[in-house]
């Protein structure tokens, strides 16, 4: 019974590892993409077992979980250590062109406002982007951070997409735009730096594809393509920041990397796992920093718990186009950038159903 039982499991991790390959974007499909790390541990559990199960079946267990264990790590090894790091490291002395911002879905129903603030004083970042913020949320940032961090975009709303920036540096044409669906609001701007030279910031939260929040990924990742295209098509130094509601490895963000031409800092380094910050055995990478071609990492790493389901992020990145040449910069194909398209008026043409 243990033998059948083991290689069922097996069969099923499989079966599960495979399933996002399909080119559906319904949320039971594309929720498989999110616990790679979790399904590889599985299957290591699994391929241990195996050899002290009666044949045929332990074969079945082996075999399977091997597979399993071979194409969930080729998704996952390149967000360790154990890897090329995508986005060289900055140099010293190069402070008056490097940024430090702070990302924090802050999770609307949380009241502990004071230790985030906390983090935010002890860090000093250039940049605070906080993600699921209200009203009750932005009276508090607005007292503790106004005099230090004049500059700001405030869209506060109570359906937990609300986000707000604060920024110590001037901001440049900032803009909220409502990329996809109606009620996601995204922050576009220019970020003056302190060397002078002017960056691009995007700011997105998009719905993500769960029971009771969307049925299908579409609309996520139409959202995301559709600032990739942009980037793409109006190169410039540009960061991309948020929960994107998506972990690094998936489909549909190694495709927005290749059409906007993005590299992942975390590539090389390690999974920074934001969420869920309750739960260690069931985490993965939502909060994400993207950067073009035109810059070096100085640091990043993930900050303490502040009550909400995730840890915030603080990442300083460094302006250096005179080292854009020392990067691989993913490039899509033509069907990619087709696919793309599609994507983006197939999400603008449908509604999402209540």
């Amino acid at each position: 019974m243990l033998s059948i039982l083991l290689a069922v499991v097996a069969i099923a991790l499989l079966a599960t590892t495979l399933l996002p390959r399909l080119p559906l974007t319904w949320w039971v499909v594309r929720i498989c993409e999110f616990p790679r790390l979790q399904f590889a541990a599985l299957a290591t559990l699994v391929a241990g077992l195996a050899p002290l199960t009666a044949p045929p079946w332990s074969w079945w267990s082996l075999g399977a979980s091997l597979a399993t264990l071979g194409l969930q790590a080729s998704r996952i090894l390149p967000w360790t250590p154990l890897w090329p790091r995508q986005v060289k490291r900055t140099e010293p002395g190069q402070e008056p062109r490097c940024l430090t911002l702070l990302i924090a879905n802050v999770l609307t129903s949380n009241r502990h406002a004071e230790t985030l603030i906390g983090l935010i004083h002890e860090h000093r970042p250039d940049l605070v982007l906080t993600l699921e913020s209200d009203a009750w949320w932005q009276a508090q940032l607005d007292e503790a951070l106004n005099e230090d961090w004049p500059h700001a975009v405030r869209v506060p709303l109570d359906n937990l997409y609300g986000m707000h920036l604060y920024s110590r540096r001037r901001l440049v044409d900032p803009d909220v735009q409502w990329l996809i669906q109606p009620d996601i609001p995204s922050i576009h701007t220019g970020v003056t730096l302190e060397s002078g030279d002017v960056i691009r910031l995007h700011a997105l939260h998009p719905r993500p594809p769960a029971p009771g929040e969307s049925e299908e990924s579409l609309w996520r990742d139409a959202e995301l393509l559709l600032v990739g295209k942009a980037i793409h098509e109006h190169p410039e130094p540009t960061l991309v920041a948020g929960d994107l509601n998506d972990v690094a490895w998936s489909r549909t963000t190694r495709l927005f990397c290749r059409v906007s031409g993005m590299l992942d800092p975390r590539r090389g380094r390690g999974m920074f796992s934001t969420f869920h910050a309750r739960y260690p055995l069931l985490r993965w990478p939502l909060d994400h920093v993207f950067v073009s071609e035109h810059f070096t990492l100085k640091a990043m790493r993930r900050l303490p718990h502040i009550g909400s389901d995730h840890f915030p992020m603080l990442a300083t990145l460094c302006y250096r186009p005179a080292r854009a040449d020392e990067h691989e910069t993913p490039e899509a194909d033509g069907k990619e950038h087709q696919d793309a398209r599609e994507t983006i008026h197939e999400g603008r043409e449908r509604e999402q159903k209540p």
